[in-house]
């Protein structure tokens, strides 16, 4: 496989241009605390794996050509998004990652799980449908491929290869944010990136459905 350091090395670059994942992370390390952006860092794994495997079976080509499948995976990615920032947008107490920790043991079991495991379906959705991930696969992945070898196995390893690099960004990011979590503990500092991050996922919705 020719020029992998390469592919690599834009992988890299992709991946720490801030977008909706990160968007997403920072969001819910607010919210949720390390752990709910780590949930988020899992849900943005499975949705890189999923179009993975749809490359691998050779349907991400069959999407991208499809205006009518594209378009409704743009629409609906849309209308996600700015599901979620209106929602963020519109909550009205800012976020305490300290109020995260309960003494209660019962609140322990049952509050932060429900909250975990939607952290988790945030990154995956915003990925599965999001075009700009398609396109990933349809146009960046391919020009790295030998079309004299085996390309699904190409397209395996290289899906495999920008995920990887992609979770290992992103657990970095919430460690810088743990590093710098006695500023964001702050209520102005969270109230105003509250805000900031709902027009922030308003604003990627906008541009994906456009």
């Amino acid at each position: 496989m020719e020029h992998l350091l390469t592919y690599i090395l834009m992988a890299v670059l992709m991946s720490m241009l801030p977008g909706t994942d990160t968007v997403l992370i920072m969001r819910n390390y607010f919210a949720y605390g390390a752990k709910g952006a780590y949930y988020t860092v899992i849900g943005i794994a499975t949705g890189l794996l999923f179009w993975t495997c749809i490359a691998v079976l050779g349907l991400s080509v069959a999407i991208s050509q499809s205006v009518f499948v594209f378009n409704l995976i743009r629409y609906v990615g849309a209308a996600y998004l700015l599901y979620i920032g209106i929602r963020v947008l519109l909550t009205r107490s800012h976020l305490q990652i300290q109020s995260l920790q309960p003494t209660d043991s019962s609140v322990m079991m049952h509050q932060p799980t429900k909250h975990y495991k939607e952290s988790l379906l945030q990154g995956m959705i915003s990925n599965i449908l999001n075009p700009k991930t398609v396109l990933v696969y349809v146009t960046f992945i391919p020009q790295f491929i030998d079309t004299e070898g085996h390309v699904h196995q190409q397209l395996l390893y290289l899906g495999l290869i920008l995920t990887l690099i992609a979770v290992i960004w992103f657990i970095v990011l919430v460690g810088l944010l743990q590093h710098l979590q006695h500023v964001l503990q702050k209520p102005k500092v969270q109230l105003v990136f509250q805000k900031l991050t709902g027009l922030a996922l308003i604003g990627f919705g906008v541009k994906t459905a456009l």
